[in-house]
């Protein structure tokens, strides 16, 4: 079968002061991408695409193209702030794009076939790519998604505040609702976000999408409509963000698609901050260690 990994690296990198996309953490600087391509493959992963910056593109893609060869088909895409629907308007003032479901939009013109969504810059395990291509493979409705989920408590930084989706599922393992938590922080033994409301807790075993999810082509059709709302709505705000939890969460609410909870045995980790670095690279050299990797990647 015929899948696509969708690769999400058009981050600016603020808190991590660079482009970590292009960092290196593996022996011979081999990137998070570069761990992740690898995992794809060997899982059955046949086209990469990349969703990045004109200001970086030519730069990004002379390096991937050098490492990678043909061991894969890749494309690149930009997501940039202009590219909305006819008729949308932004304030003069906005930089930054329109977020994660933006970013899966702009790969719609290459992407015909099931594919997966990942961060640039987290690092999700060879088991939860073999997990997304069963699920493609079984899967016989093409309007159900699927999420691969984490333990929040696996997914913190121990220098900042982080960005989650918090799901939500039902008996039968379907998502019911996700929500995005942002600025979730640890402090002592207790993990919390805040909110206009005020503080929000969240146990330690709380399910966590880490933007790794499973999509079929259909999920561009519904995304369009609900960007064109969004736009509406909140175009002329100068920090809103249109997430992909965002998305599945009115699609789940209008009964237009069904999300299915996954579970990987996978551990995750990833970098949010510069000192998170250090320990990116010692979970690497782990894996190395354990034959997981070769040490020379490509």
């Amino acid at each position: 079968m015929k899948a696509t990994l969708l690769i999400l690296a058009a981050g600016m990198g603020s808190r991590y002061g660079g482009l970590k996309q292009m960092d290196g953490f593996g022996p011979n600087g081999e990137t998070i991408i570069d761990y992740s391509i690898h995992d794809a493959i060997k899982a059955g992963f046949n086209k990469i695409v990349f969703i990045i910056r004109k200001d970086f593109h030519e730069a990004f893609e002379k390096d991937m193209r050098k490492k990678i060869g043909d061991k894969v088909k890749m494309e690149f895409v930009d997501q940039e702030l202009y590219k909305i629907p006819n008729g949308s308007r932004y304030i003069a003032q906005r930089k930054k794009p329109w977020g994660t479901s933006h970013a899966v939009l702009m790969g719609a013109e290459v992407i015909k076939e099931a594919f997966a969504v990942i961060n640039a810059d987290d690092y999700y395990g060879p088991d939860s790519y073999k997990t997304l291509i069963k699920y493609f493979k079984t899967a016989k409705d093409k309007s159900e998604y699927a999420v691969v989920s984490y333990l929040l408590k696996n997914t913190l930084s121990d220098y900042g505040t982080v960005n989650r989706g918090v799901c939500s599922a039902d008996k039968k393992g379907y998502l019911v609702g996700i929500t995005e938590a942002v600025k979730i922080g640890k402090v002592k033994n207790k993990i919390s976000y805040p909110t206009e409301d005020g503080e929000i807790i969240l146990q330690p075993d709380t399910l966590v999408s880490m933007n790794m999810f499973g999509f079929f082509p259909s999920y561009f059709t519904e995304t369009k409509k609900l960007f064109k709302t969004f736009l509406l709505e909140k175009g002329l705000e100068l920090k809103s963000e249109f997430f992909i939890p965002y998305t599945l969460d009115k699609m789940i609410s209008a009964k237009q698609a069904k999300v299915k909870v996954l579970k990987t045995t996978s551990s995750w980790f990833g970098v949010t901050y510069q000192k998170d670095k250090p320990h990116v690279v010692k979970k690497i050299k782990e894996l190395i260690a354990k034959g997981v990797y070769p040490s020379k990647l490509w």
